[in-house]
């Protein structure tokens, strides 16, 4: 499962600074060492370019995008916000392949792919014209680095679902030529789909790296030298990236993108942000508040794009805790709550109530879920009782037979959505005699209570980006109750032959009633309260042209987007 987390959740891997920023850590003082000569070697190769500039009226301009939060760069552990992966993806690197508009898979990086006849191996063949932007070419070498790296788990990449089921180590890949590389597996499911979302990395300038300093590098977020349609040109930590339209992007792939130059600019507050899409001081506002959609839609030259997107907000219950443990507490919290008001209210109505972790637009959802736990409050005080929790003292929250209050503090990152939601919760919750204490905490401290190796935590919003490949076996299965995503901490061994089993088979036919089975496992479990798979919403402003944003992402195709000459900002 693509382990990206939201823009408004922030909930990323990298919790630490970069160095460079902060000048802590194994690199610390590499930013003039290796950044300084890498970033002259790109402008070196760029200039080569001069006089070169093609004509036509599209090409030209300056976009800005607005966000909330800041992207943590290029590195694979920063793959974990959402930002990060999409200009991982979109912008500064490449992927092997990218979507089209129906979600198949098509060439980027590499021109042709083969599966052999057992399903055993998968060849790439890759463009010979994709040059890094200091004119380096792109090579297998630098794929299969790519590849052992984010295996290792010093690299700390979210997502090593990706590659559970390949050879390990250096069995599971294999070099042909300069342009052709060969990995070997054992049979699986959506084989494709684990390099769409995974960016390649230069071997000329990382391979020397040890792997677990990689994500302080400075790399990462200070000088990110990709291979995309846009190189990077700088950053003000906290506040904006600025990148340049790549002259030597391969025109077969459409040559170098339209616009001259791309800032991503962090506006924290949301209501700042809107403010600045009306006044045009950003050209976009990423996802939206419902609110906030409403009001753009009023405002002349800007539209909204809504899209169904693969996103799950949800509580987690921390099973570690005693009173969290017992089943029918868990899923007394998912009855007492009245998640279709909360959908009304919170999201105007346009979310999708879930009752597991696979979005809409994944081929496994399955509608009914949505009607196997409704909001029925009689249900779940009948539970609380069977579990041991009265209200014996007449105080309107129900105690054990120690005396002790059912309280159960509720976490999240500022967030209005999240407090709306706790809200809300609180209020419904206490009516089944539970008290909800909901707790906004500062981000890196809230990162590391839901992450760290003590979970010392209740519960938890959590916003999951999950791509169109699921795998939940770092969420729920025993072998990775340690991990950095087992927030929930359950350990059930039904649970665990579905997901040992699910990505093993490869016919989606075959494959639908184990996914089924599995959601109702969850079901039954309850290790989350899932809320809903909300639209997601940008704000444009329409100077900007041929703005596509769908579930594949909303920098998905920024190498098309365009503005007409007498539209264009001057930088």
């Amino acid at each position: 499962m693509r382990r990206s987390l939201s823009l408004l959740s922030l909930v990323a891997l990298s919790i630490t600074a970069c160095v460079g920023e902060s000048g802590d850590g194994p690199g610390a003082g590499l930013g003039d060492t290796f950044c300084g000569p890498a970033l002259a070697r790109v402008d070196s190769f760029m200039a080569t370019f001069a006089g070169e500039e093609p004509t036509g009226g599209r090409y030209g301009g300056m976009v800005v995008v607005g966000t909330v939060a800041d992207m943590h760069g290029m590195s694979p552990r920063a793959a974990g916000d959402v930002g990060s992966a999409q200009h991982q993806q979109f912008v500064n690197l490449m992927t092997l392949i990218e979507a089209d508009e129906s979600f198949d898979p098509m060439p980027y990086l590499a021109t042709s792919w083969e599966v052999s006849e057992d399903r055993t191996e998968l060849t790439f063949r890759l463009r010979e014209d994709v040059y890094w932007h200091d004119g380096e070419l792109t090579t297998a070498q630098d794929v299969a680095f790519t590849y052992l790296t984010v295996i290792n788990p010093a690299s700390e990449y979210p997502n090593p679902g990706f590659f559970q089921h390949y050879l390990p180590g250096e069995e599971g890949v294999e070099v042909v030529d300069s342009f052709t590389v060969k990995f070997h597996f054992q049979p699986h499911a959506d084989i494709l789909e684990s390099w769409r979302g995974l960016a390649i990395l230069p071997h000329h300038l990382l391979g020397d790296v040890p792997t677990e300093e990689l994500s302080t590098h400075p790399y990462g977020a200070v000088c990110p030298v990709g291979n995309g349609p846009f190189r990077f040109v700088s950053r003000a930590p906290g506040e904006s990236w600025t990148f340049q339209a790549n002259p030597a992007f391969p025109e077969a792939l459409g040559g170098r993108p339209y616009l001259d130059r791309y800032v991503y600019r962090v506006i924290p507050t949301q209501t700042t942000l809107l403010a600045e899409l009306i006044t045009k001081g950003v050209d976009v506002y990423v996802q939206m508040l419902p609110n906030h959609a409403a009001t753009a839609r009023e405002e002349t030259g800007l539209t909204v794009l809504s899209f169904p997107y693969p996103a799950i907000f949800f509580v987690a219950w921390n099973s570690r805790v005693p009173e969290l443990s017992d089943v029918r507490v868990r899923r007394a919290l998912t009855l007492g709550t009245n998640r279709r008001q909360i959908i009304e209210g919170v999201q105007g109505g346009e979310a999708v109530l879930l009752n597991s972790g696979v979005p809409p637009v994944h081929w496994a959802f399955d509608p009914s879920l949505g009607d196997s736990l409704p909001y029925d409050p009689e249900q779940a005080r009948s539970l609380l009782i069977a579990a041991g929790w009265v209200d014996r003292d007449e105080d309107g929250i129900r105690e054990n037979l120690d005396g002790e209050p059912l309280v159960i503090e509720l976490i999240y990152n500022q967030n209005r959505e999240r407090q709306q939601v706790g809200e809300i919760m609180r209020v419904q919750l206490r009516d089944i005699g539970v008290e909800l204490r909901p707790r906004v905490m500062e981000f890196g401290a809230y990162m590391s209570q839901i992450t760290s190796e003590e979970r010392d935590f209740e519960g938890a919003f959590v916003t999951f980006e999950t791509g169109f490949r699921l795998d939940d076996r770092d969420l729920f299965h025993s072998d990775a109750v340690d991990g950095l995503w087992a927030f929930a901490g359950i350990m059930d061994p039904e649970l665990d032959r579905y997901l040992d089993t699910l990505q093993l088979i490869p016919d989606r036919v075959e494959a639908l009633p184990v996914w089924r089975a599995y959601q109702n496992r969850l079901l039954q479990l309850q290790p989350y309260t899932f809320l809903y798979s909300a639209l997601r919403r940008d704000g444009v402003n329409e100077r900007l042209q041929d703005v596509v944003m769908d579930p594949r992402g909303d920098w998905a195709t920024i190498r098309q987007w365009w503005i007409a000459p007498q539209d264009r900002k001057t930088p």
